[in-house]
Formats: structure tokens, sequence, C-alpha cells
């Protein structure tokens, strides 16, 4: 059980070491750092959507059949709706500063650290899924491959720490303000994580859907957030190497621990 404690807290550390970058950078991120970080963070989502979550998700229920798509497909479609709810009814703040959701008195900086707070949810979950799947035993869900799941989802979660922490310090907020700001927008996912543990004897029936959910909630965060972020104005290609670096990074964690 420590080992799974450890787990669902690595992700949370990679958000708060990522805010720490407040107290070593200037006091704010050239737009070529943020488009190569933004990138990376996708590659390393994108892959852990798909050989973290939809893998074991489709091998664990082959005994379906022809039909073993169902429950990846319907869990990634209500995991895509799940978020896109979200950021309907939640006033947020994309990273090129473009506002979504309902109209509200909230401050900007608020609405920045909202949006990654949303982000954040079903990476918590995504983790709290394969640690809930390991503990049962009856998924193929390796200690391992649960633990490079975490470390994916703690490297892609450091450069979105000093996304929200370092625009707050441009805006003249004091260094431990920001920093502590930052912690705040991570502090979701070992919640969510936990949760989902705890509820392990009723999720691990539907194992296949809620691991296809997280894949699908994360999946929409890259299509709708970072992508677009990465890909606007000048210096895309920088982003789109950074893109392919977190991917196969990604990719070497899950195959080589899993």
């Amino acid at each position: 059980m420590s080992n799974t404690i450890i787990g669902i807290m690595i992700p949370f550390i990679g958000t708060s070491l990522g805010a720490a970058l407040v107290f070593v950078l200037k006091d704010q991120i050239s737009e070529n750092l943020q488009k190569i970080l933004t990138g990376f963070a996708a590659g390393v989502m994108v892959a852990a959507s798909f050989w973290s979550l939809l893998q074991p998700a489709l091998e664990s229920s082959e005994a379906m059949g022809t039909l073993s798509f169902l429950p990846a497909a319907v869990g990634f479609l209500v995991g895509v709706g799940f978020l896109l709810l979200l950021d309907e009814v939640t006033p947020h703040m994309h990273f090129n500063n473009e506002e979504e959701g309902p109209k509200s008195g909230l401050k900007r900086t608020t609405k920045l650290i909202l949006a990654v707070t949303l982000h954040n949810i079903p990476e918590g979950m995504a983790v709290g899924v394969v640690y809930a799947g390991f503990l049962s035993g009856s998924t193929g869900i390796s200690a391992a491959g649960a633990l490079a799941l975490a470390l994916g989802i703690a490297i892609q979660n450091f450069p979105e720490g000093a996304i929200v922490s370092m625009p707050l310090r441009a805006e003249g907020m004091q260094k431990g303000k920001t920093f502590f700001f930052g912690v705040l927008s991570g502090i979701v996912e070992p919640i969510a994580a936990a949760v989902t543990v705890l509820a392990a004897g009723f999720v691990v029936p539907i194992m296949p859907y809620l691991l296809a959910f997280a894949a699908g909630a994360m999946m929409y965060v890259v299509v709708e957030e970072l992508i677009p972020e990465m890909s606007e104005g000048k210096h895309s290609n920088w982003a789109t190497i950074a893109f392919s670096l977190g991917f196969v990074l990604m990719m070497i964690l899950d195959v080589t621990l899993g």
C-alpha cells in the first residue's frame, strides 16, 4: 500500500517542482520555451492515453470477442464529454489568454489556476484507476506499469506547474505566493487518485470503462488546450519536436516498466 501512496503523490511532486521554477527563472517564460514545454507535455499525455490506459482497457475486454472495443469506445467518449461539460460550467482561462466558461467576476489569475486544475482532474483519476487495477490483481496492470504512468504524468506536470506560477510572477505577485498557487493547482491530482483507489471494490468491475474514460479526458485536454497553444504563432516546429520527444519518452517508460 505504501507504494500506492508514493505513486499517487509522484504527479503532485512534478507539479510542485515545476512551480518552484519561479525561484530560478526570470519573471516570465519566453514564448518559445512555453511552446516547447507545452508540446512535450502533450506528447507525454497522448502516449500515456494509449499505452497506459486504452491498451489495458482493450486487453481486459478481450473476453467480449468482437465487441471487445465497446468498453474502450464508450469510456473514451464519456471522458471527452465529462471534460467538455467541466469546460462549459467552470469559468477559466486558457494559456493563450482566451476566456471560456460562464461569465464571472473572477480574476484572470484565478481563471488560469482553475484551467490547470481542471486539466489535473483526469490525470489524477488516471493514476488512481491504474493503481486500483494493480491492487485488485485482476486487470493485468503491474506495479511497474502503474509507476510508469505516475512518472509520465509527473514529467508533463513539471511544465504545467511553471506555466501557472511564472505568469503570476510576471503580473507582480510575490514568488512565494506564486509558488503556492502553482502547487495548489496540482493538489487535486492526489485527491482524485486517492478517491479512485479507495473505491477500488466498486471500480474494478468497470475498469475498462474507467481506463478509457481517463484516456478520453486526457485527450480532450491535449486537443482543446495543448495542441492549439503549441501550434500558435512562431516556433511551432520546436513544439512539434518536443511533442515527439515527450511521446517517445512516455512510450519507453511504459514499455520498459510495464
